[in-house]
């Protein structure tokens, strides 16, 4: 021990140039690492449902579990497997062994549902991989409300919504307290009765014409191509036209026989804030990156958006934000800074009541170069 602060003592410009070269080191990376109120947990696990609506919970287990459990099992460092049946659902847990290869493991999951959806019957909606990821909560809820339809509500919504997302640190931003929109159709009897066309023939004429019909597959020298007859419905005038049946030399459509109009779903759940009902934008970061940053970043690109509205706009909706959790990490850093100093003073007083003046710049020089060290070895 001796010796080291004999030779520390003859090397002070060695020493001098490496306390440099750590405060500056540790203080860069410092500022540049990322913030977290939580550390991210890699939990190895995912979760695939397949909703069904109107299915059995005895027909879902027959139908969607048995082949699901078929194709997932002949999975890699498969550790447990937990299936669930409902009424109009079925869903099975997958854990994993510690070690696993996230991306691996889910296109080899995507790969065995693949082949599974081929056996499930007719009606069965498209399967979500969900990963179980506890970083996958809200930074922050951006909250528009005002005396404005909700159409345009909706609209500017989602406009804010694409411009968010295409932030490199935001991973999603969902909307909440929303209707998505709709176009009904209600039938007139009266109608059907004139023209003698029957509710089945029509819900048939609608069920055919509305989907995607693969062709095949063309094949010659250069590669294989495959071809489809696109039939579904992108407008509502393409309902509207929809030939449903041929009477003599007229050609009778949808729109003759029932009243079709944009509206909204039923409302499943909303959202309000300060007592008004809200359209929530909940913004989620990627893993990795800074909270603080990030909240900065969407509050700037909010900002920007809101400068392009009319001025009608702008007076008319408000924006909102709430559940920023920004404050809170800022918050946090903000007592280990204060910590950090009062520990400093109360080292140099200590020190210099005892050693001098000499000792405790001596120490107070010893604690924020450890601490920036530290962080300097955690961004490496």
């Amino acid at each position: 021990m001796t010796g080291i602060v004999d030779w520390a003592t003859s090397q002070v410009r060695v020493i001098l140039a490496m306390i440099v070269l750590s405060l500056s080191v540790g203080g860069y990376a410092y500022f540049n690492l990322p913030k977290e109120g939580s550390p991210d947990i890699d939990v190895p696990a995912v979760f695939v449902s397949v909703p069904f609506r109107g299915i059995s919970a005895e027909d879902a287990e027959k139908l969607l579990v048995k082949p699901m459990e078929t194709r997932l099992k002949e999975l890699e460092n498969l550790k447990r497997m937990t299936a669930t049946a409902a009424e109009g659902y079925a869903g099975v847990v997958l854990e994993f062994h510690f070690g696993w290869d996230k991306t691996k493991t889910l296109a080899d999951i995507r790969d065995k549902m693949n082949r599974a959806e081929a056996d499930f019957p007719d009606g069965a909606d498209q399967y979500t991989i969900t990963e179980i990821n506890f970083s996958r909560f809200p930074i922050l809820v951006v909250a528009l409300s005002g005396k404005v339809p909700e159409r345009t509500l909706l609209r500017v919504a989602k406009d804010l919504q694409d411009e968010i997302e295409t932030i490199p640190e935001v991973l999603e931003a969902g909307l909440a307290g929303h209707r998505n929109e709709m176009v009904e159709v209600i039938i007139d009897p009266t109608r059907l009765e004139s023209y003698n066309v029957t509710a089945a023939e029509l819900i048939r004429v609608v069920t055919n014409n509305n989907q995607l019909i693969a062709a095949g597959a063309i094949e010659n020298p250069s590669g294989a191509f495959s071809l489809k007859i696109p039939a579904s419905f992108d407008e509502a005038r393409d309902i509207y036209r929809l030939p449903v049946k041929v009477n003599g030399d007229r050609v009778v459509t949808l729109g003759e026989l029932a009243e079709i109009r944009l509206t909204f779903e039923d409302r499943k759940g909303t959202a309000r804030y300060n007592g008004l009902n809200t359209v929530a934008l909940q913004v989620v970061k990627r893993k990795g990156a800074n909270v603080i940053d990030t909240v900065r970043t969407v509050r700037e690109h909010v900002a920007k958006v809101m400068a392009d509205w009319p001025p009608e706009l702008r007076e008319s909706v408000r924006v909102d934000f709430t559940m920023d959790m920004s404050r809170e990490v800022g918050s946090m850093v903000s007592q280990l800074e204060s910590s950090v100093l009062t520990a400093i003073a109360l080292v140099m007083m200590v020190t210099l009541a005892s050693l001098g003046l000499r000792p405790a710049l001596l120490v107070g020089f010893t604690v924020p170069t450890s601490f920036l060290l530290c962080f300097a070895l955690l961004a490496a």
